[in-house]
């Protein structure tokens, strides 16, 4: 969790993404979870009713997902790649076009924040290691990165921020 002095990137569309899952936990999963409990305390005995236990720790889910949501965007710096003016180099929110120099397969992706990271869409986490790799590098140059499987050298073939 960030503390108050820490910033998180995120790119504008992960910061909607999450204000979508806050807003959509307030006003649906809250008010279902608090209903689903009303319920369950109308059926009477609590120490054996399941359905009251069931809604109770997904209550708690919620309101913890609440708060991690509500301190992730608060700490968020929200970067528009396409505002970003960074000379062809490689940095938060740029997309990067790569060739694998053994197997020559060309992948792109996209250097997102933590929340964002899907690799099946092309979205790497800055932190991982082939963002790592990458950043500060700019097209033409190789990086080098430390796969499950060894080392693999990716030629840079384009960055863009889209």
């Amino acid at each position: 969790m960030a503390t108050l002095s820490t910033t998180i990137p995120i790119t504008k569309r992960g910061a909607e993404k999450l204000r979508e899952e806050l807003h959509r936990l307030k006003t649906v999963e809250r008010p279902w979870v608090i209903n689903a409990i009303s319920e369950a305390r109308a059926q009477g005995d609590l120490s054996e009713n399941a359905e009251y236990e069931v809604a109770k720790d997904r209550q708690g889910f919620i309101e913890g997902r609440i708060q991690e949501v509500e301190g992730k965007l608060s700490a968020a710096q929200i970067i528009d790649p396409t505002e970003v003016d960074a000379g062809g180099k490689v940095v938060f929110g740029s997309t990067v076009l790569l060739e694998e120099e053994t197997s020559g397969e060309v992948v792109k992706y996209q250097i997102v924040g933590e929340d964002e990271a899907d690799l099946k869409l092309g979205l790497i986490n800055i932190s991982s290691p082939i963002a790592r790799a990458l950043i500060g590098k700019e097209e033409g140059d190789t990086a080098e990165v430390q796969a499950p499987g060894g080392l693999k050298r990716y030629e840079i073939m384009g960055v863009s921020y889209v």
